[in-house]
């Protein structure tokens, strides 16, 4: 397959729709609006449904609508459209409906800038709505790893019954790279009949109700007993890392999406220098990938966690390393994205404490 120049935000739509999503339900807003903008000519020519929401809040309903009938659905918002999203994103947790979120992060706190960041990144793992949930959380790091992550979210929406979020940034949303999108990649896994509305005939005219009020505690505990086993079960499942020259290093770098890949052009900078540094970054920051980290005990002195944020990841680092190795932090915020250079000068600064 020939690789096509795309912009990023234009390359994760049409990823959706080779994935086989024909319903999108979104509200506009800076800096992912050119994903509602190419959905809305683009799924009415595969004989989609393109839908501009009054708001955030809307658009999240209307995909726990589509999504409850079995078919793939999305949306796409950036930071504080996320958060107006948050209610409903449990609704949908809760009543195991398979939809995937793209988050565009923008800077924050607030309505902040849209330039890029990663400040969203403790509200998609562990903060995003109210009760006792997880999100899978993809991280790109790449526009052509953006595509694939996004074809690949649909699927563990419908393998799983569960939300799925694509965390890209700024930087992934407004580049231009040339990519490859895989073409009919959206065969339904989740056998739609067996739970979805919509399927009476297939189960002898008994109507399917989708819920997530249990008002029996018995009950509500076991429907959350549900949802924590299939959460382990993802944990045994899906966790994925990508280790650059971490067998000797030193010093490794932590980092994800982005930042990921300007921290590996300091590692390539400082091994053609002769300092032993490696590069650790997780592409599936929920559930994060701890056991990836925990091989780096043996050999590696101090871990230097990079973010385009105030170090909201390094709470996670720190677990997958059980605190037995030091873990130290380098970030930018408002929109500043951490440039090679920076990275490679406090790397300089660990390696002068080693000595």
């Amino acid at each position: 397959m020939a690789k096509t120049l795309m912009k990023g935000t234009e390359a994760i739509a049409e990823a959706a729709v080779q994935a086989g999503c024909k319903y999108f339900y979104g509200y506009p807003i800076t800096p992912q609006n050119e994903i509602p903008e190419y959905m809305s000519k683009r799924l009415f020519e595969v004989g989609g449904v393109y839908l501009q929401a009054e708001s955030e809040v809307a658009a999240s309903n209307m995909i726990l609508g589509g999504g409850a009938t079995g078919e793939r659905v999305m949306t796409s918002s950036s930071s504080p459209g996320i958060s107006l999203m948050s209610e409903t994103l449990s609704y949908i947790a809760g009543q195991e409906v398979p939809v995937v979120v793209v988050n565009v992060v923008r800077a924050g706190p607030g309505l902040g800038g849209i330039l890029p960041s990663q400040s969203d990144y403790n509200q998609a793992t562990c903060g995003i709505g109210h009760g006792d949930f997880n999100l899978i959380v993809l991280a790109p790091g790449s526009l052509q790893e953006t595509v694939n992550m996004v074809q690949k979210a649909f699927d563990l929406a419908q393998i799983y019954r569960t939300p799925v979020m694509v965390l890209c940034d700024g930087v992934i949303g407004q580049i231009m790279e040339a990519v490859e999108i895989p073409e009919g990649h959206g065969k339904n896994l989740s056998h739609p009949e067996k739970w979805a509305c919509g399927y009476m005939r297939e189960r002898g005219g008994k109507r399917n109700i989708i819920r997530s009020l249990f008002l029996d505690p018995d009950e509500l505990e076991e429907h959350n007993r549900k949802l924590e086993a299939k959460w382990h079960e993802i944990e045994k499942n899906e966790t994925a890392c990508e280790k650059y020259l971490t067998d000797d290093a030193d010093v490794v770098i932590s980092a994800f999406g982005t930042v990921g890949r300007i921290a590996r052009s300091a590692v390539d900078s400082l091994r053609a220098e002769g300092h032993k540094v490696g590069l650790i970054r997780p592409l599936l920051v929920s559930p994060f990938p701890y056991k990836d980290f925990e091989t780096l005990i043996p050999t590696c002195k101090h871990i230097l966690d990079v973010e385009m944020n105030w170090g909201q990841m390094t709470k996670d680092v720190s677990r997958g390393v059980k605190y037995n190795v030091p873990v130290s932090f380098y970030g930018r915020s408002g929109g500043m994205c951490p440039g090679v250079e920076e990275i490679e000068e406090e790397c300089r600064k660990i390696f002068a404490e080693l000595s």
